[in-house]
């Protein structure tokens, strides 16, 4: 500021003119005019909603006055401000500080009135936006003698547009993305993914029977559990996902930037491996119980999958089929995910694969292939699980996945779990013969728990083989145990007491209780493979899996880790206390012969370059 200029509360002298000569007019009456106009002018600008100031036009920045409403709204004296020519600057928000400075200028330099907006930092903190109005007064030679303005309050109008803008593109309850900005977001996603040839996906979860829980506990609980859920969906899913509320009880999730190829030579493609993890982090982030008056509520939601470009090229299309998708999941259970790709099978396709698989079944034109379960200490092979394969007509396998849910379907599912039991015991014969003592495992499909005779199904064939049911452990998933906790108790335990032993397979993944997990006659914990990605450098999947280990331990049971692909992978787990685990690090799923001959070697450390 300048050493010399009128006092701070001063309006600046001649800023008024009275419209006539003093020769004129007598020199008292012209003073007490003048007085009464000023303190008109000064008692209109102190009440007014506003800052009114006048800025000397020769100083730039300089303050001659300021009216003390500055001091309500900033915290900030007009005795301050009037000393410090550099104060507005000061307090200016950073992001608004040299537009805001450049049309003062710009609009100083002009004759014309002019208005800008900017940020005010006040006293306290808060932030202020201002409506800043100025006109600049000349003498009679068009000389700048001043810049006089109102700085209004904008803070409540600012607040009310980005409340308005943030509605325009997200769900008012949530929070979370609305359709609208869903759609922008996925032409966008959609116009990299052509340009970079990169893959998308689109994710439709619908709740499952969450209107019983809005006619029970009544619309507000049911909102408050919405917000809740919504919160959860964040955490599960990528920095990189959107997640959207469509509407009700329906949400979307989009993948994008998804690299498309396949993270396994062979396996699935880069979408549909994205996409099952994010479907798998979800399933876990419901499986906790949700609470309303008191009551513990369990939250379960169907999926549906449409990747780009598989599923379609548009917008309008993805979604379509991730919608349809997910309708035909909820066919086969609640808490389900399916990808379109597989959904939509081509009926003429399905009829023609209905039909071979019923000869396969009259025909028992299955072969089992045996995953070795690796011993993560000492790398060696101490168990297999059993895996059924279809050989097709090309003389390739069709891999379980592809043609068991249709045989559950159509009630074919017995008669192929009473092969893989038998196969099992004339598979161990051979390898007793070969001097080859092996735990063996094998999965039971939904439907096959459920079968009044599954015991005597399972034990008589291994008590016609002379096979130690010790040596044979039996794999339900997390969530078939879960479907009905109390008969599936009944079943585990008559298999337990028969010397069976008992894993639950995908563990994470499904709606485990834990108090009734503890009382379940579980052996094996097996983490499914999911959580086992990338547990080495993902915090969250880290601190999840280690978690699960010290569950297992606490239960008394053992950690196997499915789906380990790298030795970053394998020290993690083995330095957490994991003791079993498999997957393609170790070796692929092979023959019974192949699996002989393995155990002939050493070591599987010696392998596990190629198997990796």
């Amino acid at each position: 500021m300048p050493d010399e200029q009128p006092p701070p509360s001063a309006v600046p002298e001649g800023f008024f003119t009275t419209g006539g000569s003093t020769s004129d007019l007598d020199r008292d009456a012209l003073e007490a005019r003048f007085l009464d106009l000023e303190s008109r002018y000064r008692g209109l600008i102190d009440h007014l909603p506003a800052i009114v100031y006048i800025d000397l036009a020769e100083r730039q920045m300089a303050t001659a006055y300021v009216s003390p409403q500055i001091e309500d709204l900033l915290g900030i004296t007009p005795q301050e401000y009037c000393a410090d020519a550099n104060l507005w600057a000061s307090v200016m928000h950073p992001d608004d500080r040299d537009g805001a400075i450049e049309a003062y200028k710009t609009g100083a330099a002009g004759s014309q009135p002019f208005t800008f907006e900017y940020r005010l930092i006040a006293r306290d903190g808060r932030t202020v936006w201002f409506s800043d109005s100025a006109i600049v007064i000349n003498d009679e030679n068009g000389r700048s003698l001043y810049i006089q303005g109102v700085m209004l309050d904008i803070t409540d109008r600012k607040a009310a547009e980005e409340e308005i803008s943030f509605l325009a593109f997200h769900d008012k309850l949530t929070g979370l993305a609305n359709r609208a900005m869903f759609d922008e977001m996925l032409d966008l996603a959609l116009a990299r993914a052509r340009r970079t040839e990169r893959g998308a996906a689109v994710i439709s979860l619908d709740l499952d029977n969450f209107k019983l829980i809005d006619d029970s506990f009544g619309h507000e609980s049911a909102n408050t559990l919405l917000v809740e859920l919504a919160e959860r969906l964040r955490e599960a899913t990528r920095d990189t996902d959107l997640v959207a509320r469509a509407g009700g009880d329906e949400f979307l999730v989009l993948l994008s930037d998804i690299d498309p190829a396949p993270p396994v030579p062979g396996g699935a493609d880069g979408a549909s491996v994205a996409s099952e993890a994010v479907a798998a982090r979800v399933q876990q982030a419901l499986a906790a119980p949700f609470e309303s008056h008191g009551t513990e509520l369990y939250i379960t939601a169907t999926m549906g999958v449409a990747a780009f470009p598989l599923d379609g090229d548009s917008s309008a299309t993805l979604v379509k089929n991730a919608d349809a998708a997910m309708l035909r999941a909820k066919r086969n259970g609640p808490g389900g995910f399916l990808m379109h790709a597989t959904a939509e099978a081509d009926a003429l396709t399905k009829l023609s694969l209905s039909t071979r698989l019923r000869k396969a079944v009259q025909d028992r034109s299955w072969m089992l292939h045996y995953q070795p379960l690796i011993d993560l200490d000492s790398a060696k092979m101490v168990g297999v699980e059993a895996l059924i394969r279809w050989p097709d007509a090309t003389g390739g396998l069709v891999p379980p996945n592809d043609f068991i849910p249709l045989a559950e379907e159509m009630g074919l599912i017995d008669a192929i779990g009473d092969w893989v039991v038998e196969e099992i015991c004339r598979q161990d014969a051979l390898w007793r013969d070969g001097g080859l003592e092996m735990d063996i495992a094998f999965n039971l499909s939904p439907r096959q728990l459920w079968h009044p005779e599954l015991v005597n199904k399972i034990m008589q064939p291994l008590l016609d083989g002379g096979v130690d049911p010790a040596k044979i452990t039996v794999e339900i998933t997390e969530s078939t145990a879960m479907h009905d906790p109390d008969r599936t108790l009944v079943i585990l335990e008559e298999m337990h007491d028969r010397g069976l032993h008992l894993a639950i397979d995908d563990f994470g993944t499904g709606y485990s209780s834990l108090s009734r997990l503890r009382h379940m006659p579980v052996d094996v914990l097996k983490i499914d493979r999911s959580f086992v990605r990338n547990v080495d450098g993902d915090r969250d999947a880290a601190s999840m899996v280690s978690a699960m280990i010290a569950l297992a331990s606490n239960l008394g049971m053992t950690a196997l880790a499915e789906g380990i692909e790298t030795v970053g992978e394998w020290d993690f787990l083995r330095d957490r206390g994991c003791e079993l685990g498999q997957g393609f690090h170790f070796a692929r799923p092979m023959t019974g012969a192949d699996i002989l001959a393995l155990h002939r070697r050493s070591s599987l450390r010696v392998i596990s370059g190629d198997a990796s």
